[in-house]
């Protein structure tokens, strides 16, 4: 099969361009994920000179999307893999974007209401309102978490026009309701997501997930509870340990999970 028919030779623009797009625009749709075409295949699939193919592969290089090794043939570069130190209050924002990686937020749920669970977590009375935030999480434009955050209805008042589509929570907070968190305590483990949340994770089958569930205080009282489902395949936790601190553990008994709310 040949692809000749794609590229204009009289458009101005260089043929190495055109297959540059085209090639971005197969690699979008999914193609490739398993062997990515040599020079020479793509020469004769696209009835182009090797310079020309050559020129549209070192864009596709020099962006990080594919890798080329001599005496190798090309491959997709892997999704960066986004890695988040133990023991300190962080943003999966910051994570993201420290990965290279655009991080964009879809806001599904905002709104005021009674959780007696929620509430027990935050250790206010079971009939205390509280703010909900639930966001889809992207990195590079790809579904990587599923957040939800409860707080106390006084300090999500402040949060109820803040625009999550690029911010994170914690940025906000300080800003628009003057509460820093200072301390926190994750929870994480292995999970089996419900239906619903695999689907709008867009997670395979085969891969894991991991569910963080996280307290985190200011100088006087519990301001958040997060319970994020987030992909297995993107996102590890790292820890650093030496000869002389060790590594500092909490193993103890857990209950059975129950679903997030």
């Amino acid at each position: 099969m040949t692809r000749a028919s794609e590229l204009d030779r009289d458009s101005p623009l260089p043929l190495w361009a055109q297959l540059y797009d085209r090639l971005v625009a197969r690699l979008v749709a999914g193609e490739f994920r398993d062997d990515f075409p040599g020079e020479l295949d793509l020469a004769e699939e696209y009835g182009v000179s090797r310079n020309t193919v050559r020129e549209a592969m070192r864009r596709l290089r020099d962006e990080g999307t594919i890798i080329a090794e001599r005496g190798r043939r090309p491959r997709v570069a892997p999704t960066p893999l986004i890695e988040q130190p133990l023991g300190a209050i962080y943003t999966l924002y910051d994570a993201v974007e420290a990965a290279g990686l655009d991080q964009q937020s879809v806001v599904r749920v905002r709104d005021t209401r009674r959780d007696p669970a929620a509430a027990r977590e935050l250790g206010r009375d079971a009939a205390d309102p509280l703010f909900f935030l639930e966001r889809l999480r992207l990195a590079g434009g790809e579904p990587l978490a599923l957040d939800r955050v409860w707080l106390p209805a006084d300090v999500g008042a402040d949060l109820r026009d803040a625009d999550f589509s690029h911010t994170a929570l914690y940025t906000e907070l300080q800003r628009r309701a003057g509460v820093r968190l200072v301390t926190g305590r994750e929870q994480i483990r292995a999970v089996v997501p419900a239906p619903d949340d695999r689907a709008l994770l867009d997670l395979p089958a085969d891969v894991a997930a991991l569910a963080i569930s996280r307290h985190t205080r200011d100088a006087e009282r519990t301001v958040e509870w997060r319970v994020t489902l987030i992909r297995g395949d993107r996102f590890a936790l790292i820890a650093d340990f030496s000869p002389l601190t060790g590594y500092p553990l909490d193993a103890r008994a857990v209950a059975p999970s129950r679903p997030a709310p």
